[in-house]
Formats: structure tokens, sequence, C-alpha cells
């Protein structure tokens, strides 16, 4: 039995589509709004300079995956994939992120609250443009 002309490319098509869905097939999807400098920490270190990663990509945990705590110290891979404004994502743009303060008790107020992570304004301009207030992620411990 012989095989249609396109089976191998096919197939090599199909495995390609399957593994970029795969990538972050384990993602959850939530919305990150970021921190108007200055930024005071206070939930889980207070205001031990050493919580805070190179290259200030941190974050605070929305409730939704603040985990009595637990979340602190959390990395999470985190990428734009919507927003209010148009063209706001950063195309392609993933970061890595540690969870450093609890949102919902943050002396420094968010750009929106009711979010799953709120971004230190360095994190949130590596993946969307600082016109957007919120944008909508796709996170992955």
């Amino acid at each position: 039995m012989s095989r249609p002309p396109c089976f191998s490319r096919c197939i090599f098509v199909f495995l390609l589509v399957l593994a970029v869905l795969s990538h972050f097939s384990h993602a959850d999807v939530g919305t990150a709004a970021r921190y108007r400098p200055p930024y005071i920490p206070t939930a889980c270190n207070g205001r031990d300079p050493d919580q805070f990663p190179s290259g200030n990509l941190f974050g605070a945990a929305g409730e939704g995956i603040w985990d009595n705590g637990a979340a602190c110290g959390r990395q999470y891979l985190v990428r734009c994939i919507s927003a209010t404004v148009a063209r706001a994502c950063i195309q392609g743009a993933t970061i890595q992120i540690k969870i450093v303060d609890r949102a919902l008790t943050s002396v420094s107020k968010p750009s929106r609250s009711d979010t799953t992570m709120v971004l230190s304004s360095t994190a949130f301009e590596k993946i969307a443009n600082p016109s957007a207030t919120y944008i909508n992620v796709e996170y992955q411990q």
C-alpha cells in the first residue's frame, strides 16, 4: 500500500505544531498588572534586599496563587498573550519571575487590583508595552 505524497511532510508539520502547542500546555492563564515605583515589599521577607533576583524580575502573588504564603520564593515563567491596548504584548518574550510579596497586602499599589500577579516594572516591560495597565498572561511554575 502506498502512502500519500505528503505523508512525511504532513507528519513533520503535525509534530511541529504539537511541539509548539505543548510548550505551555501545562500553563495557566491569568492577568498581570505592574507596580508603580517605589516598590516596598512586606509579605515574604520584608525589606530584605537579598530576596530580589538579579535583573529585578520579581512579582507579587495575587490571591489565586498566594497559597497561604507558600508562593513566597516560587518562580514562574510568564508571557503576555493579549491586552486591551493594541500590540501591547512583545511577541516571543517570556520571563522568569520570583514571587517576593502578596499583592493584596502590599504597600506599593499595582496598576490594577485583583490580578493573578503584579510584576515589577522591569519584568512587565520585558513582555509588554508600558502603556498597558494590565495584560492577560500565560504562566507556569
